[in-house]
């Protein structure tokens, strides 16, 4: 039982088919993969801006807090020199 053109035919569309097939879904995974790590950028971009306005928040908190110690020495001074 030898094959005929026509199923060699048939099996090298078949071959080709699939490898389209294959193609295309690695295409889709590729894509998948890209939106997952645009959302990952995205969510990490995200955190990186509220650790920075958490840092800048306990800056500034730090240099109001300084600024009271400044001003309490100067009037513990203040007053220490009118003795």
């Amino acid at each position: 039982m030898a094959l005929e053109q026509k199923d060699l035919e048939l099996i090298e569309r078949v071959i080709y088919k699939n490898g389209d097939d294959i193609a295309v879904s690695i295409g889709r995974s590729f894509e998948r993969l890209e939106e997952r790590m645009d959302a990952m950028e995205s969510r990490l971009y995200s955190r990186l801006a509220e650790l920075e306005d958490k840092i800048e928040s306990s800056r500034q908190d730090m240099s109001d807090e300084l600024g009271d110690i400044r001003k309490e020495i100067r009037e513990m001074r203040k007053v220490a020199e009118d003795e």
